[in-house]
């Protein structure tokens, strides 16, 4: 395939983040008196918008409410994420190999997004390449943050390849018309995707998606 750009997800694609956000989830609710593991966190918010997670969440396990859990989730995955945030397998090889333009699309705050690529030392390949759902407006599985990132990359979206491992970002990048890679999608989240969808298992699988030296 012919791609002039690349459109990265940031958790659970560039940086092993999902599964720390999914542990302070659970520890602030058991906390709380509520029996809430982190798989099932995990399960539950990959790929949400936060604010629309915490709100079903704490509908289920009733023992606070959004204006005290929100914050102190934000405290304590800032905590995690400086202790023991890694970039996911082979993303720093493969995203400082990459020669056509690339970019980050988050559902995420910028300020987060920022903090995870800075502490797992990918920040300096996305400089100024950085889309964030909160300053769009808008949120995946919506297309407008997909649509964002290649135009600021200059490019239409059929030139753009997205790399996502949540159905949200998946179904964002198929709305918007850009070539979707899955990266370690769940048996779920393929079987809701059928074959419009290329899976990876590897980062360093894009070597060979890409027409173009990388």
């Amino acid at each position: 395939m012919r791609i002039d750009g690349i459109i990265f997800d940031s958790d659970g694609t560039l940086v092993d983040s999902e599964i720390l956000s999914a542990r302070a989830v659970s520890q602030i609710l058991q906390e709380a008196g509520a029996d809430l593991s982190a798989d099932e966190a995990l399960e539950r918010f990959r790929g949400c918008q936060f604010a629309v997670f915490a709100d079903a969440l704490l509908r289920d396990y009733p023992v606070m409410d959004a204006d005290m859990f929100i914050p102190e989730f934000r405290r304590r995955s800032t905590a995690l994420f400086a202790r023991e945030l890694k970039p996911m397998n082979g993303a720093l090889e493969v995203v400082a190999a990459i020669t056509i333009d690339k970019c980050v699309a988050s559902n995420g705050p910028r300020e987060k997004i920022e903090s995870c690529l800075g502490t797992t030392g990918l920040l300096p390949y996305f400089e100024e390449r950085v889309v964030s759902a909160y300053e769009v407006g808008s949120w995946k599985p919506d297309p407008d943050l997909i649509l964002h990132a290649a135009s600021l990359m200059g490019l239409s979206p059929s030139r753009c390849m997205l790399v996502e491992d949540s159905l949200a970002g998946v179904q964002a990048g198929l709305a918007a018309g850009v070539e979707v890679i899955g990266y370690r999608l769940s048996e779920a989240t393929q079987a809701a995707v059928g074959h419009r969808v290329r899976v990876i298992q590897e980062l360093a699988e894009l070597h060979d998606l890409i027409d173009s030296p990388v």
